[in-house]
């Protein structure tokens, strides 16, 4: 099998054992995959090493149109606070559209994700990675004077995190809206600055007089 066979198998087995995951409720091991396909399991373990290349497989194909969400704005011309706006907001909608259309299969894959979260962070580290080229830019335009890219970073993922961690769908997902998101980057870019407002800034409290 050459190279390019291999890479279209093993997409084909993955793309079939998601199928059958959201179909039947449960997390699909290469024995079954084997069973459903009607292949010998030995055929399997020569795309797959294990259950966890299986499901390395299976993250890459649901982050895949995250991905390239992603690259699509990082590679667009739009203003600082626009871009970052579509860098967030197009994979909510991604995610929200599978929510609603399955939610009982969502729930199932964001259980898988947490319980193999070291196999699903490199796409966090992914997306982390891009988040900090988009605040590099804003920064260059003078936006969020005084931090370093990860301190940004670190605060941003922080006040966007409803829109970017899937379990959120599972119990807020009414309160959840693309306006809403739109005003939480408003205010990220108003007011995002390591200049000290004042709210850490009183030792003691007095009673006013």
């Amino acid at each position: 099998m050459t190279a390019e066979e291999l890479a279209s198998e093993r997409r084909r087995l993955a793309e079939q054992a998601l199928k059958l995951c959201l179909k039947r409720g449960e997390e699909i091991p290469l024995q079954k995959l084997a069973a459903e396909e009607g292949i010998a399991r030995a055929r399997v373990e020569q795309i797959f090493a294990d259950d966890d290349g299986l499901f390395e497989s299976l993250a890459e194909l649901w982050m895949e149109p995250h991905i390239a969400e992603m690259e699509d704005v990082l590679a667009s011309d739009l203003p600082p606070n626009r871009k970052m706006y579509e860098f967030f907001v197009r994979r909510f909608r991604i995610s929200r559209e599978r929510y609603r259309s399955d939610p009982a299969g969502f729930a199932l894959l964001c259980e898988l994700g947490a319980a193999r979260f070291e196999k699903v962070r490199s796409f966090v580290d992914l997306a982390d990675h891009y988040l900090s080229e988009l605040i590099a830019q804003a920064q260059a335009d003078g936006y969020f004077p005084g931090f370093e890219i990860d301190m940004a970073l670190s605060l941003i993922n922080q006040m966007v995190g409803n829109y970017t961690l899937p379990d959120a769908l599972l119990y807020i997902d009414e309160k959840l809206s693309e306006e809403k998101l739109a005003h939480i980057i408003d205010s990220i870019f108003v007011g995002l600055s390591a200049e000290n407002g004042g709210a850490s800034g009183v030792n003691t409290l007095r009673i006013a007089t």
